[in-house]
């Protein structure tokens, strides 16, 4: 089987969208025109959409060569999204971004100079965006306050803001890690429960342009806080064993 390393793309840039028609064309033309001097492809998942993502996303084929596209028969959930995205790309590093255009795709070229930086840390998986002067409302500002200060406590997983889509990561330590829905919000804590190494970045932050939220307190905080509790379980029972060097006699 031949290794992403081998293959064409040197970055793999996915992006998982639900009912997000009024943001596609501006987006697409925002990633290509902040990447233009990357070799990357770009995989949209289109997450059982109903709004017309799927005509919008096919239109766009034409004008994207780079473009490919995964649908879903149904609405599965960002994390399935996410991990059928990555599966299918061809690419050693993955970017990940937001489909709703608050993640400036212009903060991706800083965040893979930094994952793929020679002197960075060997052991080094992932480097994720941190939020600067979110343009959020006070509900989903306040969700994330409080959910990102329960898991500090609890995941000591060392990351400001978990939540931000922007992030770069090798696929291969994605693909080892444990499968689960949710699993999206808490990728720092499992790369690292897997001896990888997380890097964190300051990126910009938009307001939605277009399109409604799909989050707020009652389906992403209480659900989040649930899920801590299956992380943590999954911290506690991750033994990595040492392995000693082969004896030269």
């Amino acid at each position: 089987m031949t290794s992403p390393d081998s293959l064409c793309h040197a970055l793999s840039v996915v992006v998982p969208v639900r009912d997000e028609a009024a943001n596609i064309d501006s987006l697409l033309a925002e990633i290509h025109a902040a990447l233009g001097n990357l070799d990357f492809e770009l995989i949209y998942i289109d997450d059982g959409s109903r709004d017309g993502t799927a005509e919008r996303l096919k239109a766009a084929r034409a004008r994207y060569p780079r473009l490919r596209v995964v649908t879903h028969r149904a609405s599965a959930g960002q994390s399935a999204a996410m991990w059928n995205g990555v599966s299918a790309a061809r690419a050693a590093w993955i970017a990940t971004l937001d489909g709703d255009g608050q993640n400036d795709p212009h903060d991706i070229p800083k965040l893979v100079a930094l994952a793929q930086d020679p002197r960075a840390p060997a052991d080094l998986r992932m480097v994720a965006g941190v939020r600067q002067r979110r343009q959020d409302s006070w509900v989903r500002r306040l969700s994330g306050r409080i959910a990102n200060f329960v898991r500090a406590a609890l995941l000591h997983d060392a990351t400001p803001d978990t939540g931000c889509g922007l992030k770069v990561f090798r696929r291969d330590a994605y693909l080892a890690l444990p499968r689960f829905d949710h699993m999206h919000r808490f990728l720092p804590a499992l790369i690292q429960r897997e001896g990888g190494r997380v890097a964190h970045c300051p990126v910009a932050h938009r307001p939605r342009a277009a399109g409604h939220a799909k989050y707020g307190i009652a389906n992403r905080l209480w659900v989040g806080i649930v899920d801590m509790a299956g992380v943590r379980w999954l911290q506690r029972r991750g033994r990595r064993a040492e392995i000693a060097p082969d004896d030269p006699a």
